[in-house]
């Protein structure tokens, strides 16, 4: 991944020099676009715009906040080896620091703090290292039987589908459910995808061996280093920008986009497209509407009329199936939600207690599950510091919960209607914290988030509800981010959404490339055996 680059091969017909390009959306499929729009598309970073609704891009790969107010993260995607696409433009893509590539930088700082958790389940207050998956031989075979089964056979049916009741109490189910943030009503072809994309990573899957992260949060460590790769180059970036609307121009059968209908502060605009301009849209949002709580206060329930993304696919897919079917996700906000917080310390108590529980220090033992809690709840402790100017006196913890409408177990509320303060407070009772306790509350800015849809890309579906990245008939539009169909690779990922990109880019400009294929560690031997032993219950070494 960090070998020289090869010469790039351009098309027998290179886009006119004149060439613009909209983005819609400033999350990291846009800003990947951009990127490979000028590094292998020769598109002057001056021709192209990225329309963002928020006030700041980069989407669901977000960082906010202060030591005073408290830091928010609604998330953070998984990294591994096998995301090619994602590593390969990285590559491209200086540091902040513009000491090395953030690729080199990721691939460095993992062989420096290397996961492997003591503790991926915690029951009654004591740490379980390397937990058995605890899985029968019927599941086993159910498993296999997934992986090799064709997609078109597995059908459109839900997880629960496909396993007894029993399966659901296994560990290797919670690990593998919160590792995800898989439920068992979720699409059972998804699941399946999931199976083959990380093949690979079952044997060390006990300690979540194999996952990469970045040295800071992935906005700090992710975003703003390709943000300020592209403004040096003249992309300009309209922020408080919500699309409404496209207009398209038919041609025998054709359509082309002529137009970008937009608001702005309230007022309407529109950016017109030319005969040889281009548009790459974001469709849907798997954070859009998330709304914050505070120590003192829930997260308000908000829906899909409280903000552009999914209104705009609504509009653009009536009448128009080749744009796929939005209802398939944004209208089951009972089957997507579900509640993450980011607690900021200003005691070092709390991750003392921890570390001495799990025997990892921050940044290396990955995910903490909670099996026994009616929440389903994990926390992270990330290498400190985790933001950018974080002071060296404070430290940040972050965690989820997947089963937000059950009442918690030392709140008796349900997490979506918990404030922070409750949050941490439940966090604590799992942790069997005590005598600290109200230390710990008052030294603490526990801050909840909602998000409606933030699982909604993994909701049953059938063939067409996902539009393709180049949509039929359309000639100068790509449809790009979490909800476009790739065969093979796996949505809830980085990697996904620059695939798409790098998709959409490639096939728009008809360059004679094609993104790094997906890796499929189902055809290698080795993989599959470790993999056959691990779910017997045998360990490396065994």
């Amino acid at each position: 991944m960090s070998s020289p680059r090869t010469p790039r091969r351009r098309a027998d017909r290179p886009a006119p020099a004149d060439t613009r390009v909209v983005l819609v959306g400033g999350g990291i499929a846009s800003l990947a676009a951009a990127a490979f729009l000028i590094r292998d598309g020769d598109i002057p970073g001056c021709n192209i715009t990225i329309l963002e609704e928020l006030a700041v891009i980069g989407g669901s790969l977000d960082g906010s906040g202060s030591a005073e107010d408290g830091y928010v993260l609604r998330g953070g995607r998984m990294l591994e080896s096998k995301y090619l696409c994602t590593f390969d433009l990285f590559a491209s893509i200086p540091t902040l620091d513009d000491s090395r590539t953030v690729t080199q930088e990721i691939l460095a700082w993992n062989e420096t703090l290397k996961t492997s958790s003591k503790s991926r389940l915690v029951r009654d207050g004591q740490r379980q290292t390397a937990p058995k998956f605890g899985l029968s031989e019927a599941h086993i075979l159910t498993l296999e039987r997934l992986v090799l089964l064709p997609e078109g056979l597995v059908g459109t049916g839900v997880i629960s589908d496909q396993f007894d009741a029993a399966f659901f109490t296994t560990d290797f189910w919670f690990m593998w459910c919160t590792t995800f943030a898989f439920q068992p009503w979720h699409s059972a072809m998804e699941f399946r995808r999931y199976l083959v994309r990380f093949a690979h990573m079952v044997a060390g899957f006990d300690r979540l061996e194999g996952i990469l992260r970045t040295v800071y949060n992935q906005y700090d460590s992710l975003v703003r280093p390709l943000q300020r790769w592209l403004e040096q180059r003249g992309v300009r970036v309209e922020l408080n920008t919500r699309v409404t609307d496209l207009t398209f121009e038919e041609t025998e059968g054709d359509a082309s986009v002529t137009a970008v209908a937009f608001e702005r502060d309230g007022t309407p605009g529109e950016i017109a497209v030319g005969a040889d301009d281009l548009l790459l849209l974001t469709l849907g949002s798997m954070t859009e509407a998330s709304s914050l709580g505070a120590m003192d206060r829930a997260p308000e329930q908000l829906g899909k009329s409280d903000g552009g993304a999914w209104s705009l696919w609504e509009t653009l897919a009536a009448g128009r199936p080749e744009f796929g079917r939005p209802e398939a996700f944004d209208d089951h906000i009972g089957e997507s939600r579900w509640v993450s917080f980011t607690a900021t310390l200003h005691d070092p108590t709390l991750l003392r207690l921890i570390g001495e529980l799990t025997g990892n220090a921050p940044g290396e033992g990955g995910l903490i599950t909670f099996p026994d809690s009616g929440w389903l709840l994990s926390i992270v402790v990330p290498h400190q510091p985790h933001f950018i100017g974080q002071p060296a006196d404070v430290e940040v913890l972050w965690g989820y919960g997947l089963s937000v409408d059950k009442p918690g177990d030392f709140v008796g509320k349900p997490m979506f209607a918990c404030t922070g303060a409750e949050l941490l407070t439940e966090v604590l009772g799992h942790l069997r914290i005590r005598a600290e306790a109200a230390r710990i509350l008052d030294t603490s800015i526990c801050i909840p988030c909602l998000m409606p849809f933030i699982t909604s890309q993994f909701l049953r579906r059938v063939k067409g509800d996902r539009p393709q990245v180049l949509p039929r008939g359309a000639r100068n539009l790509a449809v790009i981010g979490q909800f476009c169909e790739l065969p093979d690779d796996v949505v809830f990922t980085v990697e996904y959404s620059i695939r798409s990109a790098q998709t959409a880019v490639y096939a728009l400009l008809d360059l004679k490339l094609k993104p790094p294929a997906v890796y499929q560690g189902k055809y290698d031997p080795r993989v599959i055996f470790r993999a056959f032993r691990a779910l017997h219950g045998v360990r490396n070494g065994s």
